[in-house]
């Protein structure tokens, strides 16, 4: 009897080893790329617009490999329909467009599908927004990238939404967007607080020709921008309050993949 239990014992243990090994590699065997595959994770910011809100319907997320024909060259990274409001991801706020496995290769255009129902909303008013072939061909992405084994590539879409929304008639808007395409990997980020608060600041990283721009929080005076290559920028500060001075802080160095903080920055009275 003794002998009989022993060996019930020793079944069951190693019924359970079984089992938990089989759980293990399922659930490895379904989140890891295969072998010969990399990862491609793409998010995206935006900067601030005077719009309460804009509301972007993104149906599909693609990339483009390099040597194929214009329609089977097409990889789909994420085929969830989702409703980005544009203006809440700033200062920080980000959202995840697609983080997938990939075959590595060498690949040229990203593409965002956009389906029916994106708007605007103007003054508590929500107006449709008219995104050209924006359910056909999409928005059409040109950058160049390499998917390498083993390793994830990150890239990060600066959506203007200020420059990218166009009247074009009687409360008629149309979505001609422009969007920078930084890879994460020679990017950094500029961060500060503003006060007091009640100045209503805008916040501006400027290097050479190119302009990133936010506005600081304003229930904290906080701010961040996003997505900027690393080198030296002239970081403007322009008080939207008429009784405070503007200032300028120049030769901040940002750092790939780092945050440079510039601390609490004072405007003073005029």
């Amino acid at each position: 009897m003794w002998h009989i239990k022993e060996n019930l014992i020793r079944l069951a243990a190693f019924l359970s080893f079984f089992a938990t090994a089989i759980f293990i590699w399922s659930c490895s065997d379904s989140t890891s790329p295969e072998n010969g595959q990399g990862q491609i994770k793409l998010t995206m910011v935006d900067a601030p617009a005077g719009f309460d809100q804009v509301n972007i319907v993104v149906t599909r997320v693609e990339v483009h490999k390099s040597g194929a024909d214009s329609i089977s060259g097409w990889v789909v990274i994420n085929n969830n329909t989702a409703t980005y409001d544009l203006l809440t991801l700033r200062n920080g706020a980000s959202v995840v467009l697609g983080n997938s496995s990939l075959d590595a290769g060498h690949y040229t255009q990203i593409r965002l599908i956009i389906g029916t129902g994106s708007n605007i909303v103007v003054n508590g008013i929500v107006y449709s927004l008219n995104v050209p072939s924006g359910e056909q061909s999409g928005i059409k992405l040109n950058h160049a990238f390499d998917i390498q084994p083993g390793l994830v590539y990150e890239l990060m879409l600066d959506f203007d939404a200020k420059h990218s929304i166009v009247l074009t008639g009687s409360e008629q808007y149309k979505l001609k967007p422009v969007i920078r395409v930084i890879p994460t990997v020679i990017s950094g980020t500029i961060s500060g607080k503003i006060n007091p608060i009640i100045t209503l600041a805008s916040v501006y990283a400027i290097s050479g020709t190119d302009t990133v721009s936010t506005s600081a929080e304003i229930t904290t005076g906080s701010f961040k921008l996003m997505a900027l290559i690393q080198g030296s920028y002239n970081v403007k500060v322009s008080s939207g309050n008429a009784a405070y001075n503007d200032t300028t802080i120049t030769n901040v160095m940002v750092v790939a993949k780092q945050n440079t903080d510039l601390g609490t920055i004072n405007l003073s009275l005029k």
